[in-house]
């Protein structure tokens, strides 16, 4: 691994633990104005210095979010879909390597579609986006997109999540199931990271986090469930005090009660599509 790439590396999962809390902020590329991300500035700057990387797009990165904000940024890279689409798959690379660098990224994340329509497109891009991360030192982060249609289990996941790091993927973002998670974890050579997905309940996706963390996760990339819940700095206090802090349920949901009721509460305002049309 050159310097720059491991430099880049260790901006994106902490070296002291070997763990990250990654934001996801990228809904836009295909969703549009989703729920609590109406005014990206507004939602995601407050939220920024929590976060030990945020996940977004160039046109959010530039538009949105000041350049004093020193948080790591890994670029979304691949699209070129929306949701009005009934084949999600179809994505290619949408972002140049230039850019990339132009814009200071820390790393790239790019969807694969294991099992779908364009299942060979996709990771076919991601085989082409590691080459151009391997030549200028720049981490590729394969996310495990599961289509509307497609089951998730861990033999699924497990699957699609050890093609990424077959392809050379340095880390994947995959679901997390209830039923034989460490299968996802322990057949795969590099960092798993757990995605968020759809909102629900603030406890039950601060059990989820710290269920995946127990069974081998390196971490979450949480997008909904922070900036769509009423406290948005108290529930990524409380993921930050589980993934990085050991913290129990218990423990990291009085964390969120506590900011909650200090008055910083923040609801999602609505005009986002629907989360049924959502992968």
């Amino acid at each position: 691994m050159s310097w720059g790439l491991a430099n880049r590396l260790s901006r994106i999962i902490r070296p002291e633990d070997g763990r990250t809390v990654m934001l996801a902020v990228d809904h836009g590329y295909f969703l549009g104005p989703t729920s609590g991300l109406e005014c990206p500035t507004a939602s995601v700057v407050p939220l920024a210095p929590y976060a030990d990387t945020l996940m977004l797009t160039r046109g959010m990165l530039r538009t949105c979010i000041p350049s004093t904000v020193d948080t790591p940024i890994v670029l979304r890279v691949s699209g070129a879909n929306s949701v009005l689409d009934d084949d999600l798959s179809n994505e290619t690379i949408i972002t140049d390597i230039e850019e990339v660098i132009r814009l200071n990224a820390a790393g790239m994340a790019l969807s694969i579609f294991v099992g779908a329509p364009h299942q060979h497109q996709t990771i076919a891009n991601l085989a082409t986006l590691i080459d151009l991360g391997e030549r200028y030192g720049i981490p590729v982060i394969a996310v495990t997109a599961v289509g509307k249609d497609m089951v998730r289990d861990a033999r699924y996941l497990s699957l699609a999540s050890r093609i990424a790091a077959e392809m050379g993927a340095h880390i994947v973002k995959t679901y997390y199931v209830e039923e034989d998670f460490e299968r996802v974890t322990g057949t795969c050579p590099v960092p798993v990271v757990m995605a968020g997905g759809k909102k629900i309940p603030e406890r039950e996706a601060l059990e989820m986090t710290y269920n995946a963390m127990q069974r081998g996760a390196a971490g979450v990339d949480m997008g909904r469930n922070i900036f769509q819940s009423d406290s948005p700095i108290g529930m990524i206090e409380a993921v930050r005090a589980i993934v990085h802090g050991g913290a129990s349920v218990d423990d990291a949901f009085a964390v969120y009660a506590d900011e909650k009721a200090k008055g910083g509460a923040v609801t999602a305002t609505a005009g986002g599509l629907a989360d049924d049309r959502k992968i």
